[in-house]
Order: C-alpha cells, then sequence, then structure tokens
C-alpha cells in the first residue's frame, strides 16, 4: 500500500522544527541573539527564544495573515509571531473582533489562545537590523512561505500587512506556480488583487507608526479583516 502524504496539520509540525533550527542567514543569526543577551531593562531576566519563527494559527485556516519579520524584543522574545509588542496587540485584539481568535490578546506560545480560520506567519523568520532585511535574506527565508501556504490547503486568501509583505506574498505565490498579473498589482490599504488561484488584501503594517498617527485606525484594519472572511468563505 501506497504510503499517505502528511496532512496540512501533520506536516506543519516538522516544517516548523526545521524553521527553528534555520542559521541560513549570518547576519540575522547575530542579531537575534545579541538583542537576546542584552535586551532592555524592562525584559531583563526573561528567556528570549531567540530563534526563527514558525507561523501560527489554524492549520484549516481559509486566511493567511502575512506580516514582515519577528520584532527583536516581540516575536523574537516571546516565540510567537506578532506576540510581545504594540504591532501584536493590535493584530490580536483585531483577530478576535473579527472572529478568528478565542481571546483578544497573545503572550506567548503557551498561553491558550487559539486561532480559527486564520493563520500568522511573515515572510522573514529572524528579527532584523532596524526591520529591514536584505533581498537576500528575504529570498533565503520565502521558501518557508511557500511551504507554509501549500500546506494550508484550504487556504486561498492573504492579507498582506505592509508593502513588504505584499511584495513577499506575491513572490511566494509566483514560485507556487501563480502567474502574476501584468502590470504587477500594487500594494495599498485595501488593494485587492486575484494571484490564481488566490486573492490577495493590502493593509497597512500595524506598526507604532501608523496606529499612533492615525494612518491605520481600528474600523479600517476590521474592515480589511471582514473582507478577508468573506473572501475565504467564498474560496470554500
Amino acid at each position: 500500500m501506497a504510503k499517505q502524504a502528511p496532512s496540512g496539520s501533520d506536516a506543519l509540525g516538522p516544517l516548523a522544527e526545521e524553521i527553528h533550527a534555520c542559521r541560513r542567514c549570518p547576519r540575522l543569526v547575530e542579531w537575534r541573539e545579541e538583542r537576546a543577551a542584552d535586551p532592555p531593562r524592562r525584559y531583563r531576566g526573561e528567556s528570549y527564544w531567540a530563534r526563527p519563527l514558525d507561523g501560527f494559527g489554524d492549520p484549516a485556516a481559509r486566511v493567511a495573515i502575512v506580516g514582515l519579520a519577528p520584532a527583536a524584543h516581540g516575536a523574537n522574545r516571546t516565540g510567537r509571531m506578532f506576540t510581545g509588542d504594540r504591532s501584536g496587540e493590535w493584530l490580536y485584539a483585531a483577530l478576535h473582533r473579527a472572529g478568528f481568535a478565542n481571546r483578544p490578546a497573545s503572550s506567548r506560545r503557551d498561553d491558550g489562545l487559539r486561532l480559527d480560520g486564520a493563520y500568522v506567519t511573515a515572510v522573514v523568520r529572524c528579527a532584523p537590523p532596524a526591520n529591514k532585511p536584505t533581498p537576500q535574506e528575504r529570498d533565503a527565508c520565502l521558501p518557508y512561505l511557500e511551504r507554509e501556504l501549500t500546506l494550508l490547503a484550504s487556504c486561498r486568501t492573504i492579507v498582506a500587512l505592509g508593502s513588504f509583505a505584499w511584495d513577499g506574498s506575491l513572490r511566494a505565490l509566483r514560485a507556487l506556480g501563480m502567474e502574476v498579473p501584468t502590470p504587477r498589482p500594487r500594494f495599498g490599504h485595501g488593494s485587492e488583487a486575484t494571484v490564481g488561484e488566490w486573492g490577495l488584501l493590502g493593509c497597512y503594517h500595524p506598526s507604532q507608526q501608523n496606529t499612533f498617527t492615525g494612518r491605520l485606525t481600528e474600523p479600517m484594519l476590521d474592515d480589511v479583516l471582514g473582507r478577508a472572511r468573506e473572501l475565504g468563505e467564498r474560496s470554500g
């Protein structure tokens, strides 16, 4: 009898272990470990994750939310994407309002938070200096996103948080054999594009520079997640 291929749920675990062990990018390895060794005073005494981050969420998700990279004292500390900083506070509160999360806050990998219908990930898996990965670091990390999207068998909708995530998502979809439209879809808040069998939505990143200035408001974020749910349900 032929051996059955692992399901997405079964295969995401081994992929996560592979991601955690990655040391492909020397600059990022050095940076993530240096930040953990010399944290700000408010985090001294905490044990940092200080490894690359796998995605987090529902293996049966219909919506994937893609960010840029972990924050040095956010996810690099807590071990979960978008957890431990203000961006994560905004994102998980919005996911809760949209019915994707069982609670409005995320603190650590073992805090009991569950996502239903959504999966949170990023283009780059290590915290980069100044939040700016190089093109080479992006390209070294993209295969992890490609494999996650492949394993999320029910997912056909991506929310890209920021222009870097929009570009990375387009690159990942193209690598998976999807035809990217010409002219290439441009990022904007509320932008929509169809790439093969996938729907792509743009959303301003919930960084403090956007939320403190009012460039991104809670209703704006809620609208994008509501649209993502609508598209995800249609794809089912």
